[in-house]
């Protein structure tokens, strides 16, 4: 019999519908019940590609005898952290100040007030490695609750009140200067990794957000130990395991430093950024790597991640059947020799070995190895290359898929949206850009709909019931301004303002903090507030970027004060935490940058727009359009006459514009870096 969960729209929650766990969706009803029988909840969170979420599930939540102890003792509701990661961020908080650790699936106990008391990750189905078995949990939190009581409201009283302690210092003594940006580099440079490329140690993550810091720091400064740092990781994950040299695409992170071995679920948000920093990777240097990898990532996001609706799903399982039918990680990527011989032969599979370093003992698990390019066959004749990657291509197509989780996640569609914009119009693939268009055109409909307010997920085109976050309404609105630069289309532009309206009103605090969930959003236990950028933008350093650019596009000063209220938790993050603030430092360097305004009358699509949107100084924003009504849609373009009838071109910066030109070369010249001052 179908529980509860069978009216979501969350791929994770439809997992469990048929479990015989009794299951609650996160709702005021599911307190209630509790309270009425007098019992603890348990919250269980986690997210549709998740292994050890899967692997609980199947021990515990689809044993009968397990589920009857639960629905007994217990109301369990269950979350996708990717629906709500305002319930997440705040009981993730909490079990990493009582455990020092934390991850998913979440396992956390609750009173009918939602306070937690006792906390935990994966529970083993049997007591194993000095961890207690599921069942002994369950026990041990329904004994407690019957026969004492007063200790876990004790427990759960003391935990709230340390959280509500934990207020923000947001630094709020102004913007961050050369000297925080001088700090922020050096604490990268310390962290750097010179062999492999990459910051910190195993597991190692892709640091897109921290490279697109060095690229801009780079364009100002013309900095070339930032160029290299950032160019050489790029070039590590290229070549390695974490990014399929088949289909293309990044998968979550590497466990070795190396960027040998991934966790293979491959995320919509890591692949976005990543396209996007390859994409400004070509931008800065011409490498023609960064080139190929920034559109075979777009590529693959529009193959394998667009959904019916023009919308992209949020991921690709690690899983799937292996020849044997067996559920096993990285099953679809992974190559023995013998799998190489069988679909190429024997010349070419030797060639394919040394080429994409697979070896007889393997680099993964049972033999099997992780492609890649060591670079150790020397040169090689890419007709070769290609027409064995293509044949290598064809024969996984015919392997069991890895599941996708179908959800449209608001934030993570607005970093898609960027991506691919910018990808399409760098190298010529108007493809792109109306995909782009298209997922843009899905975020309007659907997640902003009637309620003029966003949502944070659809799925087959339904909005789902959960409100937007601050990383939603702030990638949104950067994919949205992106969108306008590349297309001319005001539209966009309106939209993103629109959005920034509602940040100012609804997630501004006093002295330019900002927070995760609206003033009028459900009240939780406390209000999540996280400025660190970790797998994705912050809600509060994606708010900072768009509200800046956006400024930079209206000359709206309320727009302009807020992006600079919000950056003063880079200045005091910066210096201490590079790494985790990388998008902070990125948007630093526009604001130290001006950022400059780039206005073109003339064609969209024209070389005058192209060599505008080409342009690397950090931040700048870029209007085109011609004709009478282009300034109605893009202030910048407001009083901007053709020079000799010809298409021109305005560059201003802090309130000083240069003269306007008509020559593509001096508008690059313009935009270069730190000689356009």
């Amino acid at each position: 019999m179908a529980n509860r969960l069978a009216q979501t729209t969350s791929p994770y929650l439809l997992q469990h519908v048929d479990n015989p766990v009794d299951w609650w969706p996160w709702s005021p009803e599911a307190f209630e019940e509790a309270r009425r029988r007098d019992v603890p909840v348990l919250l269980s969170v986690g997210y549709a590609s998740c292994h050890w979420c899967h692997v609980m599930a199947h021990e515990s939540f689809e044993d009968d005898a397990t589920a009857a102890y639960l629905n007994e003792h217990f109301v369990s509701v269950k979350v996708d952290r990717e629906e709500r990661p305002d319930v997440d961020a705040v009981y993730m908080e909490a079990v990493q100040a009582a455990t020092g650790h934390g991850g998913w699936p979440m396992t956390v106990f609750l009173t009918a007030d939602g306070e937690p008391f006792y906390f935990g990750t994966y529970f083993p189905p049997e007591a194993r490695h000095g961890s207690p078995s599921f069942r002994q949990v369950l026990e041990g939190v329904a004994a407690a609750w019957k026969d004492r009581r007063d200790e876990v409201a004790e427990v759960a009283g003391r935990i709230v009140a340390d959280l509500a302690g934990r207020s923000l210092v947001h630094g709020g003594d102004g913007v961050p200067g050369e000297s925080e940006v001088a700090q922020a580099l050096l604490g990268l440079t310390r962290e750097y990794d010179e062999q492999h490329g990459g910051f910190g140690g195993a597991p190692k993550f892709p640091p897109s957000m921290a490279v697109e810091f060095l690229l801009r720091h780079y364009a100002r400064t013309g900095s070339e130990g930032a160029l290299q740092m950032a160019a050489d990781t790029c070039a590590a994950m290229a070549r390695g395991g974490i990014y399929d040299q088949l289909g293309g695409g990044f998968a979550r992170y590497s466990v070795d430093r190396e960027w040998i071995v991934p966790h293979f679920e491959k995320m919509l948000y890591d692949n976005a950024l990543l396209c996007r920093v390859y994409a400004h990777l070509w931008r800065a240097t011409g490498s023609d790597e960064a080139r190929r990898i920034a559109l075979e990532t777009a590529d693959f996001m529009v193959r394998e991640l667009r959904t019916a609706e023009g919308g992209f799903a949020s991921a690709l399982d690690a899983d799937s059947e292996d020849a044997d039918g067996r559920h096993v990680e990285g099953a679809y990527y992974v190559w023995t020799p013998a799998q190489l011989r069988e679909v190429l032969g024997e010349d070419d599979a030797a060639f394919a070995a040394v080429y994409y370093g697979v070896t007889e003992d393997g680099t993964f698990e049972e033999g099997a190895s992780v492609l890649r390019l060591p670079g150790d066959a020397g040169p090689v004749d890419a007709d070769r290359v290609a027409d064995v990657r293509a044949r290598l291509l064809a024969a996984r197509e015919q392997r069991s898929r890895p599941g996708r989780d179908d959800k449209v996640v608001a934030a993570w569609n607005g970093l898609a949206v960027a991506a691919l914009a910018e990808t399409g119009a760098y190298f010529d693939r108007p493809d792109l850009v109306e995909r782009a268009t298209e997922a843009a055109d899905l975020l309007v409909r659907v997640h902003l709909g009637e309620v003029a307010r966003l949502t944070r997920t659809s799925k087959d085109g339904r909005a789902g019931d959960n409100a937007g976050v601050l990383e939603d309404y702030g990638d949104v609105a950067e994919g949205f301004l992106a969108l306008a630069a590349v297309t001319g289309e005001g539209a966009w532009l309106e939209f993103a303002g629109f959005l920034l309206d509602i940040v100012l009103e609804q997630f501004t605090g006093e002295g330019g903090q900002l927070y995760d969930t609206a003033h009028d959003a459900e009240q939780l236990i406390r209000r999540p507030q996280d400025p660190t950028d970790s797998a994705t933008p912050s809600g509060w350093t994606a708010a900072a970027g768009a509200l800046l650019s956006y400024a930079a596009c209206t000359g709206s000063e309320p727009h302009r004060t807020a992006a600079e209220g919000a950056l003063g938790v880079v200045k005091a993050l910066g210096p201490r935490v590079p790494r985790f603030v990388g998008w902070g430092l990125a948007v630093a360097e526009a604001l130290l940058d001006g950022p400059r305004e780039v206005a073109v009358a003339g064609p969209v699509g024209g070389e005058l727009h192209r060599t505008a949107l080409l342009g690397r100084a950090p931040g700048a924003v870029v209007a085109a359009g011609e004709g009478p009504g282009a300034g109605a849609e893009f202030p910048l373009l407001v009083d901007r006459p053709l020079v000799g009838g010809q298409p021109t071109a305005y560059v201003c910066r802090h309130f000083v514009c240069s003269a306007p030109t008509t020559n593509a070369g001096e508008l690059a010249a313009a935009l270069a870096g730190p000689a356009g001052g």
